[in-house]
């Protein structure tokens, strides 16, 4: 599996007990997180998608309280590659029927970059500042993604731009190899960025990942990815479409997030 994750940017990974195990304990913590009053802030786009930032309440190596250790295939192969990293609070993110809708102060051009290409995004890509430009401020090793219900092909799954790891690699090389590494988060990404996102829109195939509990898929931390709308007559329980996912940080602000597989 690592083998897809390297060449195409994303891997899936079949059901297996313990991850099964562990979805359904963390689908009942999910529960709690969604219900919460403090958590409502994660509720946007017109109710149609929570958030779900830090939202488990899981140790450094995934486990909740009371519930199994995080195990499996797609976390191991994981760690194989990226070696074992401390796990931050799992995001819980749920889509519901009639996502997306307009995100509160997004501009007419930003919900049309979400309805027409996902939202599609590299995470760690933040945007800062009244200008809105991106720059480099989370270096993530991977997107760890274990689905917590089961829903129909078309309940906005992620979308992923197949093979688009290779293009951002070589456009950020590009952008960052005369700068220190310990600087990578002061240099202006915004355009490079743009520019590749176009390339890679019309030189890569979108693929659609869908998963039930017990499966796990891996994404390429380079690779363009987002969220899908939601068909019309999509099926999905009354909790929504519910994910988590974890996308731990390397430790230092060594060449990793360019160098590493």
């Amino acid at each position: 599996m690592s083998e897809d994750l390297i060449a195409r940017g994303w891997a899936s990974f079949p059901s297996e007990p313990a991850v099964l195990a562990w979805a359904e304990n963390a689908r009942h913590h999910a529960r709690q997180s969604v219900a919460d009053p403090d958590q409502q802030q994660g509720l946007v786009c017109e109710g149609t998608w929570f958030v779900g930032v830090d939202a488990l309440q899981n140790d450094s190596s995934g486990r909740l309280p009371d519930g199994p250790p995080l195990d499996g295939a797609a976390w191991q192969t994981a760690c194989a590659l990226y070696g074992t990293l401390p796990l931050h609070k799992g995001q819980v993110s749920v889509i519901y029927p009639g996502y997306p809708r307009p995100r509160a102060g997004e501009s007419e051009a930003a919900f049309g970059y979400r309805l027409r290409r996902d939202a599609a995004h590299v995470d760690g890509l933040l945007a800062s500042g009244p200008g809105k430009r991106r720059y480099l401020l989370e270096r993530h090793a991977y997107i760890l993604g274990l689905p917590l219900t089961a829903s129909g092909a078309g309940a906005s799954p992620l979308s992923i731009w197949e093979g688009s790891h290779h293009i951002m690699r070589r456009a950020f090389e590009a952008a960052l190899g005369g700068t220190d590494t310990a600087d990578w988060d002061k240099v202006d990404l915004t355009e490079i960025y743009k520019a590749t996102r176009r390339e890679v829109f019309e030189s890569c195939p979108r693929r659609l990942l869908t998963a039930a509990p017990g499966e796990a898929y891996l994404v390429h931390r380079l690779a363009l990815h987002g969220v899908a709308p939601w068909d019309d007559g999509a099926e999905a329980p009354d909790d929504g479409r519910m994910i988590a996912y974890f996308r731990p940080e390397w430790p230092e602000t060594g060449a990793q997030w360019l160098t590493a597989p």
